[in-house]
């Protein structure tokens, strides 16, 4: 964890001229105030308000989300990253020190730690029993739909959802945008939407639906397009769009479960593993042929936020 510190900048002499209390972060300064922006009119009463309103610029600033473990490219286990969060009541009181105090001063922010909700011993354990699997086909010389589809399963992949929680696509993959990495899918799937940019996400999705139930888990929220798409079988696609239609699961099973997705060389093939432990339920759900689908050029206008 990097260092946080908290300076306090005096100018030479009894009385210093600059007041001002500067945080930084990593040698960048994540903001600044004067002593007398906090106080009231009544010196040397602190303006509660406005130092509450300042620590909540800083916390937001300063926060550090922690990193779950996940599995690398290897197939080896990356271990996750502590993040750390400003403790609110141990700023105030060095703050206070300093507000009432004279001279110059420098203390280190205090923070505590925040854990990984997935650590390496557990991910370790949920790897060992497959309860549901789906492959599907798409066309890997389409350079634009086939990275949209690496990207997005890529966002998924190793995620672990416990038992109770649910599972959203589109909080989980995140807004479909340039700025995010995905491209324009100039030539789409016949049968899909006009898809903009982030085109190819609707088969990613669409393949974890089979294969989270095939695992006999609960399909909360699911929309199939408007027309058959030719990379699943008739009515067992899940649609989604940021803003729009999502694809939501649950998990009824006593343990955790973990997927593992990939999207390459023309296979986008979801996994959900979970531990020896579990005890579920597995449903059937029919495969589909390894045929590549009908493509059709999109002459639509550019759309700039699209999930299909």
């Amino acid at each position: 964890m990097s260092v946080i510190a908290l300076s306090l900048l005096f100018l030479q002499g009894n009385e210093p001229e600059n007041h001002d209390l500067t945080i930084t972060q990593d040698g960048k300064v994540m903001g600044s105030v004067n002593r007398s922006e906090h106080a009231l009119v009544v010196f040397p009463l602190l303006d509660m308000e406005k130092y509450d309103q300042w620590v909540d610029a800083i916390e937001r600033k300063t926060y550090r989300e922690a990193q779950n473990a996940k599995i690398g490219s290897n197939n080896q286990i990356v271990s996750g990253q502590n993040g750390s969060r400003l403790d609110r009541r141990k700023l105030m009181e060095q703050y206070y020190s300093y507000w009432y105090g004279t001279g110059a001063r420098s203390i280190e922010v205090p923070s505590y730690p925040i854990y990984p909700k997935v650590d390496t011993e557990l991910l370790a354990s949920l790897r060992v029993k497959p309860i549901g699997y789906y492959v599907t086909y798409f066309n890997s010389n389409n350079s634009n739909r086939s990275h949209n589809i690496a990207l997005a399963a890529k966002a998924i992949d190793s995620a672990v959802v416990f038992p109770g929680e649910t599972f959203s696509f589109n909080q989980v993959v995140g807004m479909r945008t340039v700025d995010r990495g995905y491209k324009r899918a100039g030539v789409i799937v016949r049968g899909e939407l006009s898809e903009g940019v982030g085109g190819g996400i609707c088969q990613v999705s669409s393949t974890l639906y089979n294969a989270i139930d095939r695992a006999g888990l609960k399909i909360v929220k699911r929309y199939s397009h408007s027309r058959n798409v030719p990379y699943v079988l008739p009515g067992r696609d899940a649609t989604v769009s940021w803003g729009g239609p999502d694809f939501v699961f649950e998990n009824i099973y006593n343990q955790p479960v973990l997927i593992r997705a990939f999207g390459s060389g023309g296979r986008m093939t979801v996994s959900i593993y979970s531990s020896e432990l579990i005890e579920y339920k597995p449903r059937n759900v029919p495969s589909i042929s390894n045929h590549l689908p009908e493509e059709i050029r999109d002459n639509t206008k550019h759309n700039p936020v699209n999930g299909h």
